[in-house]
C-alpha cells in the first residue's frame, strides 16, 4: 500500500512538473504571458467538471465489473448447486407430478435453443400451475436425498453472493422447508389425505422455484458455456429419452 502510495505522488509530482515546463516552453517561444494565464484560468475553471465526469465514468465502469464478477461467482454457486442437489433432486420430484409428460414435452431442451426458447419457457411456467400428488413419487427416498445433502445446502447459504440472488434463496429456502416437513413425520405411510395434500403444496413449492432457477442456468450455459450445456442437455432430467453418450 506503502508503495502504491508513493508511486501515485511521484506519477502526481511528474504530471505537474511537465505542465509547468510546457507552460514554460510557451512563455520563452512566444511571450503571451496574458494568454497563457486566460489559458490556464479557463481549464483550470473546467477542471472539476472533468474530474466529475472522468470520477462517474470510471465508478460506472467499476460497478459494472463487480456486477458481472458476483453474477459469474453466482452462476458458479448456482451450477455447483445443479451438479449436487438440483440435477438429481429435478429428477426425483418428477415422479409427483401429474401432468408429468406434458411438462417433459415441452422442457426437451436442445442444442438449437435460443435465448427466445428460454424466454418462451420461463413465460409457460409462470402461466402454467404444476400439479402435484406426494402420493404419487417415492417420499421415503426424497426425504432420505434432502437429509443427506442439507449440510451441503446449509454451507451454500453462507455464500455472500446469494444476497445478491432472491430467486435462488427462495428456492433453498423452500427445499430446507420440504425436508423439514419430511423429517418431523415419524412415517411417511399411511399419512391422512389432508397431510398428503400438505406435502404436495410444499412440493410443489420447491418445485416450482426449482424449475425456474434450472431454466435460467440453462440460458446461462448456452450463452456462455456452451461445453458445459451440451452436457446438461445431454443429462436433462426432464427428458427421459436423454443419454449421456453422443450418437
Amino acid at each position: 500500500m506503502k508503495l502504491s502510495n508513493l508511486r501515485s505522488r511521484n506519477i502526481a509530482l511528474f504530471m505537474l512538473v511537465v505542465s509547468l515546463a510546457l507552460y514554460g516552453v510557451d512563455y520563452a517561444m512566444f511571450h503571451r504571458g496574458n494568454e497563457i494565464g486566460f489559458g490556464f484560468m479557463g481549464n483550470l475553471a473546467f477542471l472539476p467538471v472533468y474530474v466529475l465526469f472522468v470520477t462517474l465514468m470510471i465508478e460506472r465502469v467499476l460497478k459494472e465489473r463487480e456486477r458481472v464478477a458476483i453474477r459469474q461467482k453466482m452462476n458458479m454457486v448456482i451450477g455447483v448447486f445443479f451438479s449436487e442437489v438440483g440435477t438429481m433432486l429435478l429428477r426425483d420430484c418428477f415422479g409427483f407430478i401429474r401432468d408429468a409428460e406434458m411438462l417433459a414435452a415441452r422442457l426437451k431442451i436442445t442444442a438449437h435453443w435460443t435465448a427466445k426458447d428460454f424466454s418462451s419457457m420461463i413465460g409457460f411456467l409462470k402461466g402454467h400451475e404444476i400439479l402435484m400428488d406426494s402420493g404419487k413419487g417415492d417420499l421415503a427416498a426424497l426425504k432420505a436425498f434432502l437429509v443427506e445433502k442439507r449440510g451441503f445446502m446449509l454451507g451454500l447459504l453462507e455464500n455472500p453472493n446469494l444476497l445478491e440472488h432472491d430467486e435462488f434463496t427462495d428456492l433453498l429456502w423452500a427445499v430446507f422447508h420440504l425436508v423439514e416437513e419430511l423429517e418431523a413425520r415419524k412415517s411417511l405411510a399411511g399419512l391422512p389425505a389432508a397431510d398428503m395434500e400438505h406435502l404436495s403444496g410444499d412440493i410443489k413449492r420447491a418445485y416450482n422455484y426449482l424449475l425456474h432457477e434450472w431454466i435460467v442456468y440453462m440460458r446461462h450455459l448456452k450463452k456462455d458455456y456452451p461445453y458445459l450445456f451440451s452436457l446438461a442437455v445431454r443429462t436433462n432430467p426432464m427428458n427421459p429419452d436423454a443419454r449421456v453418450e453422443i450418437r
